[in-house]
């Protein structure tokens, strides 16, 4: 039996996102705006329960495309805050939008959102060594940071709380437990 972080349950949905996603490094623009998406929906929410509606974000929000989202009008928004397989929040339905704007106004400056958010930490992820559910922090230095650029230019629902979830999932951040399987250490050592 394989073991992971701790806050995994039993769930295979749950599982086969930590083993396959958590903490994997995300450097394509179209993924990196999904998990902005979800985790600005998860905000005050559990994991699990964005999970649960993933694939009904999707198709409310046509595959999570940004370049679609940022046109919305307000009969999609309508439409949205009537669709019982989301979140129905009218400000986080709002936010996506906007930040969908922003998202492809970063692209302009940078080249890509990707450039822009690795950034942060020299394109290169941060690999921690935390032994317990107690070393794991909300919030970092650098979730601050980034949570800060990120709402002066205008993005909606993104803490630092948001923010160092979002570095957790996209693999800005390394947080698998040293007990993880998953932990950089504890990876199979390939024979050269």
């Amino acid at each position: 039996m394989k073991n992971r972080c701790f806050w995994v349950t039993d769930s295979p949905l749950y599982q086969n996102y930590h083993d396959n996603e958590w903490g994997v490094p995300v450097f394509d623009d179209a993924t990196l705006f999904e998990f902005l998406v979800l985790e600005t929906f998860q905000a005050g929410l559990s994991w699990i329960t964005i999970l649960n509606k993933r694939e009904n974000f999707s198709i409310a929000f046509d595959q999570f495309d940004y370049k679609k989202i940022a046109i919305y009008s307000e009969s999609k928004v309508a439409s949205l805050l009537n669709d019982k397989g989301i979140i129905r929040n009218k400000l986080k339905i709002r936010s996506t939008i906007i930040n969908a704007q922003l998202f492809i106004a970063i692209q302009n400056d940078y080249g890509s959102f990707s450039k822009y958010i690795w950034s942060f930490v020299d394109h290169k992820p941060i690999i921690n060594n935390f032994q317990s559910k107690q070393d794991v922090p909300a919030t970092t230095g650098l979730s601050d940071q980034i949570s800060r650029a990120l709402k002066k230019k205008g993005f909606k629902f993104v803490g630092s709380t948001v923010v160092y979830a979002f570095m957790q999932a996209i693999g800005m951040v390394n947080d698998h437990t040293m007990d993880c399987f998953k932990h950089i250490n504890n990876a199979p050592i390939k024979d050269s």
